[in-house]
């Protein structure tokens, strides 16, 4: 049984972890509002590619009446053999079940999709992580070849897949600061690879952030589109009512608001542009405008998938700190009450001896 200067020790160690735990939400929560508003921010610029996007598809017919063909590649929907999922988790820990939950709908996709060739690009240290740990990397080979144009020396990449599921990429430290550059480059990338059909199709595995109280893990087709401003939900994982009641609990007590941001008239102003019934004269073909504006548009979807997973790892973060900071004040009153039980019976055991001596004297 532990002694009063051992119960002493660990409640002066239980309240140091107590205030690094409310360090931590009161940090979470002021980083979630940045995010928050990060997120709302990049919203009118999608909500208008969204409308031009609308706008041209509902003006010019994707399939063209001379050729047959659909006006852009990434309109092109190809049986599903080879995969890319893009899963976004988070770089750091102590974020209860965010992590645990967005692997936990990447593995249920892969177990759904067997028998399918899949790449797999983490973004995310816990991600790339338990990746790496499971799933070989990707093998490219160079080989050099003759260039039947001039006859000269010409290195060729080629993949050789040694396994039905290969890691082809991470990019942890990505969302420690989201730029919007590099969110563009890797939209690039997975727009070439789906263009020249090294994959069928492309799915995103995020954490879909409205509020604190409102959000879910979910499985998002990016390509091919089928439908432009409407997601493609394809899976998702609710939270429990146990996991909002305490969300809700770390948000009142660190000042953030449980409801969403309204932003109904910025989205219907945005919803405007580009959309009256007039017939707008466009100087480029179509195949110009759709060369020009989808992949801007799937780079948009990336970006808001991304900025709202960063939100929602510090809402998680917030919650779970606020949890370790209740369970620290439990276990300190646990103590304290171990200590006054352990220095009563001392002294009541000293009382009994005193007066035991007196009598016997």
């Amino acid at each position: 049984m532990a002694s009063v200067l051992d119960l002493r020790r660990r409640i002066r160690s239980v309240k140091s972890t107590r205030q690094i735990t409310k360090a931590m939400k009161m940090v979470s929560a002021a980083r979630l509002r940045r995010a928050q508003a990060r997120a709302m921010a990049a919203r009118p610029y999608a909500q208008m590619i969204t409308s031009v996007l609308t706008s041209l598809i509902r003006r010019t017919e994707v399939i063209d009446p001379a050729t047959g063909n659909l006006r852009h590649p990434l309109f092109m929907a190809r049986p599903e053999k080879k995969i890319l999922l893009i899963v976004v988790s988070g770089d750091r820990g102590f974020a209860g079940a965010f992590n645990g939950n967005i692997l936990k709908a990447a593995y249920q996709f892969l177990g759904a999709n067997e028998g399918k060739e899949f790449d797999l690009e983490a973004i995310g240290r816990k991600a790339t992580d338990q990746f790496r740990r499971r799933y070989p990397a990707a093998v490219r080979v160079e080989q050099t070849s003759e260039n039947p144009a001039d006859f000269e020396p010409m290195t060729i990449s080629r993949r050789e897949r040694k396994a039905q599921i290969e890691v082809v990429g991470d990019h942890v430290g990505m969302l420690e600061k989201l730029n919007a550059e590099n969110v563009f480059e890797l939209a690039k990338d997975v727009i070439a690879r789906f263009v020249h059909e090294e994959i069928d199709a492309c799915y995103l595995v995020y954490n879909e952030f409205k509020s604190v109280i409102q959000q879910r893990v979910v499985v998002e087709r990016l390509l091919p589109l089928f439908e432009i401003g409407k997601q493609q939900i394809t899976g998702a994982i609710e939270p429990s009512k146990e996991e909002r009641e305490a969300a809700a609990e770390a948000a009142v007590s660190a000042g953030v608001s449980l409801s969403a941001a309204d932003t109904a008239e910025a989205d219907t102003e945005a919803k405007k542009f580009g959309t009256a019934e007039v017939d707008y004269i466009y100087d480029e073909s179509a195949e110009e405008l759709f060369n020009g504006l989808l992949p801007k548009y799937v780079a948009s979807m990336l970006f808001h998938a991304l900025a709202e997973s960063v939100a929602a790892e510090h809402a998680a973060r917030m919650t779970a700190m606020d949890s370790a900071t209740n369970n620290a004040s439990d276990m300190i009153d646990s103590y304290t009450l171990q200590m006054n039980r352990l220095r009563q019976a001392a002294i009541t055991k000293e009382i009994i001896e005193i007066v035991s001596g007196a009598a016997a004297v």
